[in-house]
């Protein structure tokens, strides 16, 4: 099947993250049995969603393994002039939620697959299918536990994320917490005899943005990316339930980007004793005021070397001369320092249309892709490496 009747099929699978992936993880198994190729699904706990794991050839040898997510972000508030799931096709360009972050590369993935049935490959192919990818690289953590437990380990992995069909060689690790601020409530017109939260949290955010300041002005820096040093970014701020309360609560939600020189950990440490004297200094108005800090999640960078055979492999593939990082994170983190994979990014897009109304992939850059998973079968078929 052609690869843009496969993405067609994939967009119109409303697979925002808060809702089920089965009927389109269902989609994609079946197309696979009906070539011959048997996969495995691998559940959520609560069996509402699943990722899949199929290797096409030898399975008595490590592969490629192609990884790409199913989930996509939602069209909520969005103002979309083309229905989100639904393809378009139009002026060279495919419309749809999820065209380009990933589904894009997981119909290419698929549709090389469905070829890879038919031909005696002497290397394996691997294709990996996750979910809750955009909330966190959630799903994908039981599909490395199998992995972890299988006898061969994939050698390679290629994560389908939108690069422009350029390789990409690393992104910066993520630690994304929540700090809960207490105070003490009141009637306003009473208000410097309560402690409002929403001072606590505003202080916190305060202490956040020095903590930035200090991160760009000496921590470490990477000059592959846009933004050369680690980030520390305040999302959403909830407090409040009416004018006349003081707020006894207010929850700050951010997060640290760190580059592979900077610990997140030592950061985040840095900051609980920043909220440790915020709350502290409270405590004289109201012995109850705390700030406690909770890690929502984390997920590793990647950083594999430029140098390094895998990444001279897919660069053979694309034609590139070059590598780059990019700004956002993926799944390769996870599978390198997890299971020792090599990983790479590279994939059909630019994320500067993820997660937007109309968002989109070009056709040509879908046929690269393509083009770039027949040159990897045509190697695998050869026996690389």
């Amino acid at each position: 099947m052609d690869s843009i009747r496969i993405l067609e099929r994939l967009i119109a699978f409303p697979t925002v993250s808060r809702d089920s992936n089965l009927d389109l993880i269902g989609y994609a198994a079946n197309l696979l049995e009906a070539n011959g190729i048997a996969s495995q699904i691998i559940h959520s706990a609560d069996g509402h969603k699943a990722n899949l794991f199929a290797t096409i050839g030898p399975a008595n040898k490590p592969g490629i393994m192609l990884s790409g997510h199913t989930d996509v972000v939602p069209v909520d508030g969005q103002n979309w002039t083309l229905p989100p799931f639904a393809m378009t096709q139009r002026d060279g360009k495919l419309y749809g939620r999820g065209a380009a972050d990933m589904k894009g590369f997981v119909a290419s993935a698929l549709a090389a697959c469905l070829k890879a049935s038919k031909m005696a490959l002497r290397t394996p192919l691997h294709l990996a299918l996750s979910y809750d990818e955009e909330v966190g690289c959630l799903g994908v953590r039981d599909l490395i536990e199998m992995l972890s437990a299988a006898p061969q380990r994939p050698l390679l992995c290629i994560v389908g994320e939108p690069t422009n069909m350029q390789v990409a060689t690393g992104h910066k690790g993520k630690l994304a917490a929540r700090a809960v601020c207490k105070g003490r409530e009141g009637h306003s017109a009473l208000a410097p005899l309560a402690l409002n939260a929403i001072h606590l949290g505003c202080d916190f955010v305060r202490a956040l943005r020095d903590e930035q300041e200090r991160l760009a002005r000496e921590g470490p820096r990477d000059g592959d990316y846009d933004i050369p040093y680690t980030t520390v970014h305040v999302g959403k701020i909830n407090a409040g339930v009416a004018l006349n309360i003081v707020p006894n609560l207010c929850e700050v939600e951010f997060e640290i980007r760190n580059v592979a020189a900077d610990d997140a950990a030592g950061i985040l440490d840095r900051l609980r004793a920043a909220a440790a004297r915020i709350a502290s200094d409270a405590a004289s108005i109201a012995p109850e005021a705390a700030i406690d800090i909770e890690i929502t999640y984390t997920y590793p960078g990647l950083d594999t070397p430029a140098t390094s055979e895998a990444v001279a492999f897919v660069k053979s593939l694309t034609g590139a001369n070059d590598t780059m990082k990019v700004a956002f994170g993926t799944e390769g983190g996870l599978f390198s320092r997890d299971l020792d994979t090599p990983s790479v990014v590279c994939g059909p897009g630019s994320m500067a249309q993820g997660h937007k109304p109309d968002e989109y992939v070009s056709v040509e850059q879908f046929r690269r892709c393509d083009e770039m998973l027949e040159r990897l079968l045509s190697r695998l078929a050869e026996g690389w490496p």
